[in-house]
């Protein structure tokens, strides 16, 4: 008989953007690529940084690996901690082209579709656990407007009716990054990677999350 192959987790980059050479989302992630987690695979893909597009690919890559849970990685240059996303919002609001040229205003990532979705990952267990791994981390309230916001709304309206848990995390620049940005907080690439390890982990083997202070004022 043959063995049981073992179950996946999806996880996904972008491809870099808004004139950067690199995307440190894809270089964290595609460290883990074949790597396995809490008894899981790991499968990266790259999405394109595309109003669309990007949801297009990330709904076949759903289809194709069959995935026990998602995790979303994406850059958000001037945070200084990798942000576990809690809310994806319906709203396409672009302060600058994708990389197609596209730039929507005020219109829905689905037509008809929930003002909001949570995060169906333990982000509070998972923030835990990465600072106590000494890595900065904090729930973020916000995952914007652009593409991340775009693809963390459309994994979640994806994700709806299947008994997948799905999520998103931003991440600072890299050094390499943040060498042309004077001023712009980083993290290394390989610390994210670790990050993301840690923290498919607590998803994967948290059920209810934990109860933890972490929210903002403002």
């Amino acid at each position: 008989m043959s063995a049981t192959k073992p179950r996946v987790v999806l996880l996904t980059g972008f491809a870099p953007f808004g004139g950067e050479t690199v995307n440190p989302s894809w270089q964290a992630v595609r460290v883990l690529h074949g790597k396995q987690v809490a008894g899981q695979r790991i499968i990266a893909r790259q999405l394109p940084v595309e109003f669309g597009a990007s949801l297009k690919e990330l709904r076949a890559a759903i289809r194709e690996t069959k995935p026990s849970l998602v995790l979303c990685v994406g850059q958000a240059g001037g945070r200084a901690s990798m942000s576990l996303e809690r809310v994806a919002i319906n709203v396409d609001d672009a302060r600058i082209p994708d990389n197609a040229g596209a730039r929507p205003i005020d219109t829905e990532v689905v037509a008809g579709g929930p003002a909001a979705y949570f995060s169906g990952l333990p982000i509070k267990a998972m923030l835990a656990a990465l600072q106590e791994a000494g890595i900065p981390a904090e729930v973020s309230q916000t995952a914007g407007t652009y593409v991340c916001n775009h693809v963390f709304y459309g994994l979640m309206h994806a994700l709806r009716n299947r008994k997948v848990r799905g999520g998103f995390v931003h991440i600072p620049y890299s050094p390499e990054q943040a060498a042309h940005h004077p001023g712009a907080p980083s993290l290394p690439v390989e610390t994210v990677s670790h990050g993301l390890r840690i923290a498919l982990r607590v998803a994967l083997e948290t059920g209810e999350d934990r109860k933890l202070a972490a929210g903002a004022e403002h």
